[in-house]
């Protein structure tokens, strides 16, 4: 099994095209055609990680935190990124980051949190836009199953919580085929009318052109005639945050120790309680005060995050609770959800998880 197999259930569930556009995903060292020895799982990588992953044998490390974020114009050794990859490249181990793609996601790290608090109603904060396009081909009426068919398996006409959508309606196409052409009706230098049905779906742009493959490979035309439009529309399925609601209300100071036991907090950082019940609630696992409008504006209770400035708790203005528990701890059930998916698709294979625990920030009490 190749490394870039292993990674293909990943890039699936969390396509890289869903990073934001200050992120590094994907493959930071290593080779994608490299065979694959055994796999460890991390929320960041060190040099102590990527010593682990030597002694248990495994030469592919998945992890939430890419080790390269920004550029690197020199690699001598001089901080902990550097002696990282140093130590990566010479042990020729491959480090796999998957970071806000897997945010980005609907099943991805703010859904894993939301489920530690058994929130139902789930659905992301900020969706995002520009992410879909419309596909419009015109086929022959005796083959719009055979192409509508083609174009569902390639992932055409997923809408939400629906699949296979499509509209379809009635028309009349004309062509004239030159002395070169090989049509499928009509003759040469003639012209010819040809009833054919208008096939309307929608796709997510990173599928474009997959499913347009796999269209004109159904389609029994010799040249097919089909338009792609831009879409402006939210895309329900990708975006930041995650807001849902608990199945009954309950007291702040309950909800904030239910929070507290359910992430294995030592403290929780929050703004003034405001002598409300609990019911709806919003979360960002990692940096996520850049949300707290939308929390706000959609009448959550109480907002879930870390990273927060002392100046931004002001934001809160006394709409909501803003929570800070700490980046690692957002995040910290992150390792779990992809090796869920690594073990869904290789049962058989070695998947471990780190055991070392990378958070830097300590508490004394």
């Amino acid at each position: 099994m190749t490394i870039s197999q292993i990674l293909a259930p990943l890039e699936k569930f969390a396509p890289n095209s869903y990073q934001e556009s200050y992120d590094n995903c994907g493959l930071l060292t290593g080779n994608g055609n490299w065979q694959c020895t055994g796999i460890l799982a991390t929320l960041d990588v060190t040099e102590n990680i990527v010593l682990e992953a030597k002694e248990k044998k495994c030469n592919l490390i998945v992890t939430h935190h890419p080790i390269i974020f920004s550029g690197l114009k020199k690699i001598t050794g001089k901080n902990y990124v550097e002696q990282t990859i140093i130590t990566a490249i010479k042990n020729d181990i491959a480090i796999y980051a998957i970071h806000t793609n897997l945010d980005n996601v609907l099943e991805g790290v703010n859904n894993k949190i939301a489920d530690k608090l058994n929130l139902l109603n789930k659905k992301i904060l900020l969706p995002k836009q520009n992410l879909l396009s419309k596909l419009i081909v015109f086929v022959p009426k005796n083959y719009l199953d055979v192409v509508r068919n083609a174009m569902f398996a390639a992932g055409a006409g997923e809408i939400s919580n629906y699949s296979e959508c499509s509209f379809t309606s009635n028309g009349t196409g004309t062509f004239k085929p030159n002395e070169n052409a090989n049509p499928f009706t009509g003759k040469i230098g003639e012209r010819s009318e040809e009833v054919e049905m208008k096939l309307e779906v929608i796709i997510p742009n990173y599928l474009q052109q997959k499913i347009i493959n796999e269209m004109i490979a159904a389609h029994p035309y010799e040249e097919v005639a089909y338009d792609v439009v831009s879409l402006s529309n939210s895309y329900q399925q990708v975006g930041s945050g995650m807001i849902g609601e608990l199945e009954k209300e309950m007291d702040e100071i309950d909800f904030l120790n239910i929070l507290k036991n359910q992430f294995n907090l030592k403290l929780i950082k929050h703004t003034a309680l405001l002598n409300k019940k609990i019911k709806k609630i919003a979360v960002c696992g990692g940096a996520g005060i850049f949300l707290a409008k939308n929390a706000i504006a959609q009448k959550a209770d109480i907002y879930i995050t870390s990273d927060v400035k002392y100046h931004e708790f002001f934001d809160a203005e006394n709409k909501i609770i803003l929570a800070d528990i700490g980046h690692w701890e957002s995040e910290q059930f992150t390792v779990d959800l992809f090796m869920d998916i690594l073990k869904a698709n290789f049962p058989t294979f070695a998947v471990l998880k780190s055991e070392i625990n990378t958070n830097p920030v300590n508490y004394f009490f």
